[in-house]
C-alpha cells in the first residue's frame, strides 16, 4: 500500500493543484466578463431575449 505520509502528501499536492486550477478559472471568468460585457444595461436577460409572453403558435408539421 505505501508509506501514508508519502500517500497524504500527494493527496494534499493534487488538492492544492486542483485548487489553483479552479482559481485561474475563476481569474478567467471574471476577466472575460470586464473584457466582455453583456448587454446589462437594458436589464433584460438574454436567455429569454425576445420571447413574447402568453400563449404560442402552433407549429406547421
Amino acid at each position: 500500500m505505501g508509506n501514508p505520509s508519502v500517500n497524504k502528501r500527494q493527496k494534499e499536492r493534487e488538492r492544492k493543484d486542483r485548487q489553483r486550477d479552479k482559481d485561474a478559472a475563476r481569474k478567467q471568468r471574471r476577466d472575460d466578463k470586464a473584457t466582455n460585457p453583456v448587454d446589462r444595461v437594458s436589464g433584460e436577460d438574454p436567455d429569454i431575449a425576445g420571447i413574447i409572453p402568453g400563449p404560442q403558435p402552433i407549429p406547421e408539421e
